[in-house]
């Protein structure tokens, strides 16, 4: 019967460390693929539109379409990885394969009216593929024993005991549920044979001690997340006489993030009780967003184009539930009866990111030719964890105005068409949200790609190669151990257009 319970036994939390900078950073970055011509030009769309994947850029690029239209995107993405942590390097490859993108414009034309055009359009896109791992291993004068004795510290032992008949995963829930994070975090380091009371007599002990004896341990780190962030957009828009473009979009997004975590831990001095010990953690964030967007194109002469666009804060809303287990060989007997069966449930929170301005110009050579430039701002300074009355989130939002700043990013783009085939290139650079860059740098991608128009369809061909450094932190208290990792992500992008 108890093995069972290990199946099915939950408990909401009164708090998570889990809700942190790194959520804020995670959902506010786009990292949108979009169709292939879309990528092939490093998404700088913003004054051109007539790409389904435009209007993520300004909504006003719908009513460029001539017809109506159907379009569908298929990526494989490749990410290669390469974690430098204690002396040594490790490398990750990964592919994944998705559907990334699918959407349709309807275009009404009315040649009597100053309004030439009205387009709505209905498209899906995938904001930001969480698919990735990375695995470091090297040495490290911090092992995991100073992240339960950072949370254990201050803690009466009385209330990390068990209760009378109590199973040992009960009263993990149970702590968890009552008393916080914090202490139970503090309770699976005590059970997990980690850290002891300094005087293990007195319910009233707040002091505690290490178990593990070492000046420098091996760690063998393992990270793999997978999820998405998608996009799913409703827009309107219009052609006024000749030269102007309006529009108008709603939002909604859908969050799945899963992140599992394995640490292995050795080489302790030969006189330690503890000569190994293994601490895994589950995450699983599910959650919905909602922005809106309005946007403008104008026509300047036949060769000159300008955009300008508005996209709201995006405001999403969250649910996580954790799952842990540790083992040492000082542990208790019942310790493995803690596992990913036994599930912490965590009350909703919102996440605020900033909103978001764009600016873009474009030079049209006819039906031969274009160039396109954006240039997007935005202040993750101000995003939120919310509620602000939670005194948590309050800290955390202090923290975050302070490490996070402006971002500012560039995208430009070129075609080139030979009757039927047409030839694209593109570049993107996007800052680091970080005020340092010592925790993400700047991103950089190099784009290309092939089109072929048959008349009533359209095939499209592209590949990117971003790069972009990040620190990752194996922990988010009590060890400053990271790894910092070179992310090269290289996207093979195949669009389908139909047109009716």
């Amino acid at each position: 019967m108890r093995s069972l319970l290990t199946f099915i036994l939950g408990a909401v939390c009164l708090s998570t460390t889990a809700q942190t900078i790194d959520d804020v950073v995670r959902y506010g970055t786009e990292n949108l693929q979009g169709t292939a011509r879309f990528q092939a030009m490093g998404g700088a769309f913003g004054a051109l539109g007539g790409d389904m994947s435009a209007l993520n850029i300004n909504p006003a690029g719908s009513a460029v379409f001539n017809y109506s239209q159907f379009t569908i995107s298929g990526a494989n993405y490749n990410r290669d990885n390469d974690a430098f942590f204690g002396s040594s390097t490790q490398n990750t490859s990964r592919n994944d394969l998705e559907i990334n993108q699918a959407g349709g414009v309807f275009v009404f034309k009315s040649p009597d009216s100053p309004w030439k055009k009205i387009a709505l359009a209905l498209n899906y896109d995938m904001v930001e593929s969480f698919d990735n791992e990375f695995f470091a291993a090297g040495n490290t004068q911090q092992g995991i024993d100073n992240y339960f004795l950072n949370f254990a510290q201050g803690v009466p032992f009385g209330n990390l005991l068990l209760g009378s008949n109590e199973f040992l995963e009960e009263g993990y829930l149970r702590i968890g549920a009552e008393q916080g994070f914090a202490d139970q975090q503090a309770f699976l380091g005590y059970f997990g044979g980690l850290i002891d009371p300094v005087d293990p007599d007195s319910d009233a002990n707040t002091a505690y001690v290490s178990n593990a004896l070492y000046d420098n341990v091996n760690q063998r780190y393992q990270q793999n997340t997978n999820g998405y962030n998608s996009k799913f957009t409703a827009n309107l828009s219009g052609q006024y006489q000749e030269n102007l473009f309006l529009g108008a979009s709603l939002n909604f997004h859908s969050v799945l993030y899963e992140r599992v975590t394995l640490l292995d831990e050795s080489g302790y001095d030969q006189a330690s009780p503890i000569q190994s010990t293994v601490f895994d953690n589950f995450l699983r964030t599910e959650g919905t967003g909602f922005s809106f967007s309005v946007g403008a194109i104008a026509k300047l002469n036949d060769n000159i184009r300008i955009g300008g666009s508005y996209q709201s804060p995006t405001w999403y809303r969250f649910l996580d539930d954790t799952a842990q287990r540790v083992n040492s060989d000082l542990a208790d007997d019942d310790i493995n009866f803690i596992d990913f069966g036994i599930v912490n449930l965590f009350e909703e929170y919102r996440v605020h990111i900033p909103s978001k301005l764009t600016g873009s110009a474009a030079i049209v050579f006819g039906k031969d030719a274009l160039l396109s430039f954006d240039y997007g701002y935005q202040d993750m300074s101000q995003a939120e964890l919310r509620p602000t009355s939670d005194a948590a989130f309050t800290e955390q939002n202090g923290f975050i105005a302070n490490e996070l700043g402006a971002v500012n990013t560039f995208r430009v783009g070129g075609e080139y068409r030979i009757e039927q085939v047409s030839l694209r290139a593109g570049y993107r650079f996007e800052e680091s949200p970080y005020v340092e860059e010592g925790i993400i740098g700047d991103l950089q991608a190099l784009s290309g790609g092939i089109g072929y128009d048959f008349g009533g369809s359209r095939l499209d061909l592209a590949v990117s190669r971003s790069e972009q450094e990040t620190r990752e932190f194996l922990f988010d208290s009590g060890i400053s151990s990271s790894a910092m990792v070179d992310r090269i992500n290289t996207n093979v992008i195949l669009s389908y257009t139909l047109k009716f």
